[in-house]
């Protein structure tokens, strides 16, 4: 288990190296082009220095500055390539070691171990170690490189190499600011190395937290519609026992009506008395389709039950949101399969419901939903499609998001068809949406056969 948990934290520790790698390549290229445009600046107003400290060599040194700074704005160029940015570390030296040349050079034909210029040594050596993201050892190279060349510009002027003279006191300030930036290099990378860790860190946790509201919110709207449901299925069943008995009254006295001699004489106060009639009989569903949400196992897999009936209930719940829409039916003969019958029809009141507001929105001539279904092996698909104004392609993605909806502040919470994609998910189903803008929308879910 030990060397289970080692290995885990090894390729942990492997993904974040990689990731720090990705990250300090750019780190390393947006510092190194600034640090390379710094110094051609610096160089080129290095020639106030000449003027003021050996206007004999004037014309040299500006040709001298003038080459070392093309030079580092070639390796810039260098840098921009597809080529350049894979190399930014040794590109990065070679540009450093161009100012300490020219810099070693200045020394040598100038007054060498006396030379004021060696102090441009010690200012390359500090952006090494503070400025730019040198790796120790190379910061340590190129302080020893750095120290050779000034060794090399000291030896054209053998009279430097005294024991007490400038060439040992530079040479000690120089070696100082070499361990200077060692230290600072060391220190620095920790430090980088340690804020990507708590970058990624926080990114992770964000991620988390993200992920975490995400469920929140699913969960919050499962269980508003649960407590919706479970309200109305309450609300039902008290209404089951005070509406029937009513109702049963008014159907007995109209089929004794309609047995009346005058109601069979007259043609007009017998379609009243049918019309009334299938009014009642209206109420009777419409109370018991509500009932139904009354008793839910809140699991996918409750009984086995008969779509096209869902389909019934579904669309007498919905019928005051769908007049005027001509709604047609294409099912199997076949439709018994197995979940929530309440959560189903929950699902399909919101779809046909959604369908209905998206056709009234356009004023559509000829507003038309059709339902149709279809058995594929063991899954039953069913489409409810409409022809109204469609979908648009940036909504298409994001219409199962929690809180996601178009339509103005207090007519929707959009969490409509985010729930009703967690039903036919606990069902081991899938609910798709498809589009055209302008033409018409598609809903698809599917539902397990029946055992």
């Amino acid at each position: 288990m030990f060397s289970r948990k080692q290995s885990l934290s090894s390729q942990m520790d492997k993904a974040l190296y990689a990731g720090y790698e990705t990250t300090l390549k750019k780190f390393r290229f947006e510092f190194s082009r600034g640090g390379a445009y710094t110094a051609i600046a610096l160089i080129l107003l290095g020639t106030g220095l000449d003027y003021g400290l050996y206007p004999q060599e004037q014309f040299h040194f500006v040709v001298a500055r003038a080459v070392c700074s093309s030079l580092i704005f070639g390796i810039i160029m260098t840098m921009e390539t597809g080529w350049g940015k894979e190399r930014i570390q040794g590109l990065t030296f070679i540009w450093l070691l161009f100012p300490q040349v020219m810099i070693a050079w200045m020394i040598g034909v100038t007054e060498g171990a006396n030379s004021l210029y060696y102090a441009g040594l010690n200012l390359a050596i500090y952006a090494s170690g503070i400025v730019l993201a040198f790796g120790l050892w190379q910061n340590i190279v190129f302080g020893g490189l750095s120290f050779l060349f000034y060794v090399a510009a000291c030896a054209l002027h053998p009279e430097s190499f005294v024991l007490h003279g400038a060439f040992v006191i530079n040479s000690i300030f120089l070696w100082m600011s070499i361990i200077i930036s060692a230290v600072f290099t060391y220190f620095n990378e920790s430090a980088r190395f340690m804020l990507f860790r708590l970058k990624t860190e926080l990114a992770i946790k964000n991620d988390q937290l993200e992920e975490t509201n995400k469920n929140l919110s699913q969960i919050k709207g499962q269980m508003l519609q649960q407590e919706k449901m479970a309200a109305i299925g309450t609300l039902a069943a008290g209404l089951l026992h005070e509406v029937n008995n009513p109702v049963n009254y008014c159907l007995m006295a109209m089929d004794i009506a309609m047995e009346d001699p005058v109601a069979k004489a007259s043609a007009t106060l017998n379609e009243c008395l049918v019309d009334a009639k299938e009014g009642m009989q209206r109420i009777q569903h419409i109370v018991s389709d509500l009932k139904t949400f009354a008793y839910r196992t809140g699991e996918a897999a409750g009984t086995d039950f008969l779509f096209e009936k869902v389909a019934d209930s579904a669309l007498r719940l919905v019928g005051h949101e769908t007049k005027g829409i001509a709604i047609t039916r294409d099912l199997p003969c076949d439709t018994l399969v197995r979940g929530d019958e309440a959560a189903i029809i929950g699902v399909l009141v919101n779809l046909l419901g959604n369908a209905a507001q998206a056709l009234r929105t356009v004023n559509s001539p000829e507003p038309a939903i059709h339902l149709s279904a279809a058995w594929k092996g063991e899954r039953f698909f069913v489409t409810v499609r409409d022809n109204g104004p469609g979908i648009p392609p940036e909504n298409l993605g994001r219409v199962f998001e929690p809180f996601f909806t178009t339509r103005e502040i207090g007519q929707g919470l959009g969490l409509g068809l985010s729930i009703s994609y967690s039903v036919i998910e606990r069902h081991g189903g899938t609910l798709i949406a498809e589009s055209a803008v302008g033409e018409w929308t598609k809903m698809i879910f599917d539902l397990p056969k029946a055992a």
